[in-house]
Order: structure tokens, then C-alpha cells, then sequence
């Protein structure tokens, strides 16, 4: 069936791939709201155990947190989802949830990095670029360099808290459609084997969200640098104790 100038039944998957990207998105700004008051919250907590920790250890134990939470959750989505009397549509259910979790701990991840080598996250044009370009990895990194139109290496701290707002909103919508198709087509995926029956599902949830925080990781090192030498001086005095 042919469409007219005003779209027409042809016209109806493309509007319905636009609205599932922005529900992709939309879950995406609702966990950076949600997390960036726990901040540092997060940060005192990875510093418990050593109230004298230097920020290179507690980067270190904000990595380990990070990928055993996001294993965490996918394998007991699978696992749950192998369980006798689970059905396929609950399973998905439970998926949908975890990915909204597993969105939640990048992006309190993400920000904890930050904020521990000291770059500004006041503005959420900032937090969204920061998540963005970490979870999406060397691609994220390329777009942010990009069109920002700077060169070197460690784009967290050189571009991110340097640039003016407009251009990381010119960022954030590059890095807006590159994450809907690669993170919802990589959570696609994965969601659908959780679902696996005997308990197979478990073992992809699981393995599967570990990758992801591992590929994090390495992108938050390579967007960052170095860890700071010392705790870097912020409006709000030094947190992180409590």
C-alpha cells in the first residue's frame, strides 16, 4: 500500500522504531535523575572499608561494585526466568525491569567516575554525556571528540568539562541515536536469552551483563585518564565520609 505526503500505513513502523528510541531514551534520562543524587553516596560507600583510600583505589572498587551488581542482576532475571511455572511473557517482564536497572547502575557508574576525578556534573547536559559516550564505548568516545572538535586522549576531562553546553547538546543528539540502535539492539538480544529454559538463561544474563561492565570499565578509563593523585577540592567541601 502506497503513502501519501502526510504518511500512511507504510509510514506506521518507521513512527513506531521512532517512539520505541525515544522510550530508550527516556528510560535513559529517568536513571541519570534517579542516580545522580547518589553520587556520592556511592562513592562513600566504596571508601568504607578504608577511610584513607586514595581515588585510584576507590576507582578500583567502584569497578568491582559495578560489574558484580550488573552480573548480579542479569543472572537472577535468567535464573528466575528458568524457574518451573514461569511463563515466556512474565520472563520478558522481568527482563524490562532489569534493563532499567542495569541502566541505572551504568549510569551511577559512569557519574561516580567522575565525579572522583573531579569533573563537573552539575548540568544534566553534561551527566547525559558522560553516561552516553562511556556506555557506548570507543564509538562514543569517536562521536564526542568528533564533534566537539577536539583531538587527545581522555575526552571525560578534556571536553566534557570544558565545552559549552551547546555543543554537548549537539554531542548528546549524536550520541542519542547511536545509543538507540547499538544498546537496544545489544539489550535485545540479550533479553531474549534470558529466557532460555534449564537455566541457560542465567548463565547468559549473567555473562552477558558482566561483558557490558567490563566494556564500561575499559571505556572509563580510556574517557578519564589516570586516577587524580589526591582528592580533588569541590564546592561542597570533601564528602564521601559518611
Amino acid at each position: 500500500m502506497a503513502t501519501d505526503a502526510h504518511g500512511g500505513p507504510e509510514a506506521e513502523p518507521e513512527l513506531e522504531e521512532a517512539a520505541r528510541g525515544q522510550q530508550v531514551l527516556d528510560l535513559l534520562n529517568k536513571a541519570i535523575d534517579l542516580q545522580s543524587p547518589l553520587v556520592r553516596k556511592n562513592i562513600a560507600r566504596a571508601r568504607q572499608r578504608n577511610a584513607e583510600a586514595t581515588p585510584a583505589q576507590v576507582i578500583r572498587s567502584l569497578e568491582r561494585m559495578y560489574v558484580s551488581a550488573l552480573s548480579g542482576t542479569g543472572a537472577a532475571v535468567g535464573a528466575t526466568a528458568a524457574a518451573p511455572g514461569v511463563g515466556t511473557g512474565v520472563a520478558l517482564a522481568l527482563s524490562a525491569g532489569e534493563v532499567f536497572s542495569s541502566l541505572e547502575l551504568s549510569a551511577l557508574f559512569a557519574l561516580s567516575i567522575a565525579e572522583v576525578h573531579g569533573v563537573p556534573i552539575d548540568e544534566i547536559e553534561r551527566r547525559r554525556t558522560i553516561v552516553m559516550g562511556i556506555m557506548l564505548g570507543g564509538s562514543g568516545s569517536a562521536t564526542v571528540t568528533k564533534v566537539a572538535e577536539r583531538t587527545g586522549q581522555h575526552w571525560g576531562r578534556q571536553v566534557v568539562a570544558k565545552v559549552p553546553i551547546e555543543t554537548l547538546r549537539q554531542i548528546n543528539k549524536v550520541l542519542g541515536k547511536n545509543f538507540i540502535t547499538k544498546y537496544g539492539t545489544k539489550q535485545g538480544i540479550i533479553v531474549l536469552g534470558r529466557v532460555a529454559p534449564f537455566g541457560i538463561g542465567a548463565v547468559i544474563g549473567g555473562g552477558a551483563n558482566a561483558a557490558i561492565g567490563a566494556l564500561s570499565v575499559r571505556a572509563s578509563r580510556r574517557a578519564f585518564g589516570p586516577p587524580p593523585s589526591a582528592w580533588p577540592e569541590l564546592t561542597q567541601g570533601t564528602p564521601w565520609t559518611s
